[in-house]
């Protein structure tokens, strides 16, 4: 019952800060957030992998509890956590008492709610991860829109009502979507399955389980069930065409509230594409390998070029999100152990450098007011220690190696360059590696731009280091940044455990 207390843990948490003064409402949520996360670490230290679960491995710290019946099918209270999960669980976790200490500076008003919103999301994205019974996952799933929706609404920017409202309503009408094309397939299953738990669901599947339904034949139910959950996953992601609540959100919403969304809800996205769509039906999606590698391309090259023409810093930071999730999506319909392990991999990468450099924007934002790049110049001078640690994640967004982000780029391309499933793999590998020229070339420019040469401002503020509190939390995301690229294995090896059944479900013709 592990999972349970530490989602309890939030909850509870998140109620605590609600009711404390904004005086310590801040401190109150950091210190209870440090108990998921040493919670997670517990977990981590007694994981031993054991497969997928949903294709019958192990399910590590499971707790499994019939909860009530709908249209004949059972739904329960069903979490645990295979290789797949857990670390994203621990990027969860890490990141939210990170990203608590960031808003001690900017955020100044209706502090206990702030913090409780916090607090609140963390515990609905635990749920995401571990949860395993489909109704439950779900209740989690749009549960994490609601905090985000105030944070962004009631903190953000100017034009902060606008962004939120398009938030959510793309994500809910995308949510809306992928729920039609799920339970399609599950009433297309019929007598076979008599819950709604995932690993059921899953099995049933790979087991020739479809009928027809209202005429429909089984392979047909498969495609269209495929393509709902796919798009309304790819809205959550996003990937090109369905991008474009992302910038709006990420602009306008306060700098902790891009942490957790740039670095662990856009994760949600490509887990649930690894968990219903790769894993539950991999025949349709290597029957669809090309327009999905396309897409995972198109991604990676449009993101970066959409963020080579930004002005705004925290804007190019956020189309960088659109163009590395496309590497996780082209490392998923590889199909191979590299590509799937390094989507994975890459998933918990770009979550630690997308909320450092989220982090560290915002630090600069809360000195000069203002993210604009033609606004400033020669910051290094004025702020050493957060432009160097603002540099160093530039280079682990482009790839440096014995960075984070190096390893799970290279896992992919490995996985890609030999996938089975994928005609002219290597094209696609090749355009995918292009990007990162791309991706070098703004964020070199950007950083030329506003961090080197003579100081200038077009500000009345005064400039210089930042606090303590701002900058601790950089070196730390840095840190990991580091550990994590030089030494992979710490999570990969479990991730690779779980991606094999995945990876092995898939029929290759030929």
């Amino acid at each position: 019952m592990i999972l349970e207390a530490l989602m309890a843990v939030a909850f509870a948490g998140a109620l605590a800060v609600f009711l404390a003064p904004d005086a310590w409402a801040g401190r109150l949520a950091f210190a209870i957030s440090l108990v998921p996360f040493a919670g997670s670490l517990y977990l981590w230290s007694g994981f031993e992998a054991g497969g997928n679960a949903l294709t019958g491995g192990n399910i590590a710290y499971a707790t499994q509890i019939e909860w009530l019946e709908v249209g004949g099918r059972s739904v329960s209270w069903f979490v645990g956590l295979d290789g797949i999960s857990l670390p994203l669980f621990v990027l969860t976790t890490f990141l939210v008492p990170l990203a608590i200490v960031s808003a001690w500076t900017p955020i100044d008003s209706r502090q206990s709610q702030f913090y409780g919103l916090m607090l609140f999301m963390e515990a609905n994205l635990l749920g995401v991860f571990t949860a395993l019974d489909f109704f439950l996952w779900f209740v989690f799933w749009e549960a994490v829109l609601v905090p985000m929706y105030f944070l962004i609404g009631i903190w953000g920017g100017n034009d902060r009502k606008y962004a939120a409202i398009k938030f959510f309503v793309y994500t809910n009408a995308a949510s809306l979507l992928m729920f039609i094309g799920f339970m399609s397939l599950v009433f297309a299953l019929g007598d076979s399955v008599s819950s709604f738990a995932l690993p059921e669901i899953a099995q049933a599947v790979a087991a020739g389980g479809l009928d027809t339904w209202f005429g429909i034949p089984p392979d047909q139910i498969a495609m269209i069930a495929f393509l709902a959950m796919f798009l309304g996953f790819a809205v959550k992601v996003p990937i090109v065409p369905f991008h474009t609540w992302l910038p709006d959100a990420h602009v306008q919403a306060p700098t902790p509230a891009s942490v957790l969304l740039a670095g662990v809800l856009l994760k949600m996205g490509t887990y649930a594409l690894l968990r219903f769509n790769f894993t539950m039906l991999p025949d349709q999606a290597s029957a669809l390998a090309i327009p999905i590698a396309a897409i995972a391309v198109i991604s990676v090259i449009y993101g970066a070029i959409l963020a080579l023409g930004q002005n705004d810093l925290k804007r190019i930071v956020a189309y960088s999100s659109v163009s590395s999730m496309g590497y996780v999506i082209l490392g998923l319909i590889a199909f191979t152990e590299f590509g799937v392990g390094g989507a994975t991999f890459q998933m918990v990468a770009h979550g630690l450098i997308s909320g450092l450099m989220f982090m560290a924007v915002g630090v600069i934002y809360n000195t000069t007011h203002t993210r604009e790049i033609d606004e400033m110049a020669g910051m290094a001078d004025r702020m050493p220690v957060t432009v160097g640690i603002l540099v160093a994640g530039a280079f682990g967004y482009m790839g440096l190696p014995l960075m984070a982000g190096f390893a799970g780029e290279f896992f992919i391309f490995v996985g890609s360059l030999s996938a089975p499933v994928l005609p002219y793999a290597p094209v696609f590998t090749a355009l995918a590696m292009f990007g990162i020229v791309i991706v070098a070339g703004y964020l070199l420019s950007a950083m030329q731009s506003t961090l080197f040469g003579p100081f200038e401002l077009d500000t009345d503020y005064e400039v210089g280091p930042a606090p303590f509190h701002d900058v601790a939390p950089l070196a730390v995301l840095l840190v990991a940044i580091i550990v994590l690229g030089v030494a992979p294995d710490i999570f990969f090896e479990m991730i690779r455990d779980a991606a094999v059944p995945v990876v092995e479900g898939v029929t290759i013709d030929g």
